[in-house]
């Protein structure tokens, strides 16, 4: 429970920063924000951490596979497996 609480808000603080860094980033009365370079901006730092997190947890899957596969000469088989017993 209280990993889904520490997730739920680091997400929340990606999300809700930049948007208030948008609602806050006129100085003048007569500027303005240009919307469509601000939603490639999030869009972009989005896209660059989902890659970063999907070639980490792909990196980690073939790890996985290559380290347990059967014909690795260091893997041991479970007690239940040399028994015979499932």
């Amino acid at each position: 429970m209280g990993n889904t609480i520490a997730l739920m808000s680091v997400l929340a603080v990606l999300f809700v920063l930049p948007v208030i860094a948008m609602a806050f980033g006129a100085t003048d009365a007569h500027e303005y924000i240009n919307r469509k370079t601000e939603i490639w901006n999030l869009f972009f730092k989005m896209m660059t951490i989902a890659f970063t997190v999907g070639a980490v947890v792909s990196g980690t899957m073939i790890w996985l596979v290559w380290r347990f596969r059967e014909s690795n000469p260091n893997a041991k088989p479970t007690k239940y497996e040399e028994k015979g017993e499932w």
